[in-house]
């Protein structure tokens, strides 16, 4: 919102609905969102309600098939957002934010439905033999997300490759994606979830799985996580390509994003079995100074800089 387009009361009340969510919910999402200017920090907040309220329907006790109901009231939610049918007045606040979203920003928001699609995976307990085929389900929980954050973002005017910005915030969020996985490998297999691939599993001798904090003699677990902490760092070096595409506040949000999980998966490969001890976590203060070098454009410089001398 702005002092030129003021919001209806009840768009504001959806609105800090979302980001009370937001703050208290995402860890590390709240610290690359708040760089950003109040109108677009909003809808971010909107998205990642909506987001948040698919994921607890995965996530939670409830038997799969309500699981199945509740997803599919979550896409007919969005189908009323797409036909522009939800009014201020709703007494759903996601959805009245969320269709306050869709109409100021040009939202590809079938991308919400792909959310929906690989959290279906989830219930289906659905795994994966390679990483084509797990790359198929952090499109739909992540890459989508950062194509529909993108239409939030916008690109800077003039900006050099624009076109290729949809690809590269879909390559950022499988980066981000494989590092959760990483870090919530145990919890996971706690819940009887399994996302690397299978033939990663085999050829490190990990098939027996993590729901142990000791891993089978044979196992070369140090060996599986630098495997696809190199995945992982593949995708981020091709993903921060967005950054110098966005104007300084959205580029210091994604780099504020991006870079705490970076600094995740660095804890990570010099620690390989603190994931099976336990969950894996930055401290405020590095979060904070992660935010801080988003906000200088320490990042975007550094990632512009080597395109620019080639072209010299």
């Amino acid at each position: 919102m702005d002092a030129h387009n003021p919001a209806a009361p009840q768009v504001a009340a959806a609105y800090d609905y979302c980001e009370a969510v937001t703050g208290r919910q995402a860890r590390n999402f709240a610290y690359g969102i708040r760089l950003l200017p109040a109108g677009k920090r909003q809808a971010m907040s909107a998205l990642y309600a909506f987001s948040r309220r698919v994921d607890d329907i995965g996530d939670g006790p409830l038997a799969p098939d309500v699981k199945q109901q509740r997803l599919d009231g979550a896409r007919a939610l969005l189908e009323r957002v797409r036909r522009g049918e939800v009014e201020p007045d709703d007494t759903d606040p996601v959805a009245v934010a969320l269709a306050d979203t869709a109409a100021r920003f040009p939202l590809p928001i079938d991308g919400l439905g792909e959310l929906i699609d690989g959290v279906l995976m989830d219930v289906h307990g659905r795994t994966y033999q390679s990483w084509d085929e797990l790359k198929t389900y952090c499109r739909c929980v992540a890459g989508a997300i950062g194509r529909l954050s993108l239409g939030i973002f916008g690109t800077a005017p003039g900006a050099r490759e624009a076109a290729r910005a949809p690809e590269y915030a879909d390559t950022l969020g499988l980066a981000l994606q494989l590092t959760n996985i990483l870090r919530d490998l145990r919890e996971d297999a706690l819940e009887g979830r399994t996302y690397l691939p299978a033939e990663d599993l085999a050829k490190f001798g990990c098939t027996a799985g993590f729901r142990e904090p000791a891993l089978p003699a044979e196992a070369d677990f140090a060996g599986l996580v630098q495997h696809e902490v190199q995945r992982a760092r593949a995708l981020f070096a091709e993903g921060y390509r967005l950054l110098p595409l966005l104007d300084r506040r959205s580029g210091a949000c994604v780099a504020a994003m991006a870079g705490i999980y970076r600094r995740l998966l660095d804890r990570i490969e010099r620690d390989p079995e603190a994931v099976l001890r336990g969950r894996v976590a930055l401290p405020g203060r590095e979060k904070a100074y992660v935010a801080v070098r988003g906000l200088s454009g320490l990042d975007s410089r550094a990632i512009a800089r080597p395109r620019d001398r080639r072209r010299g």
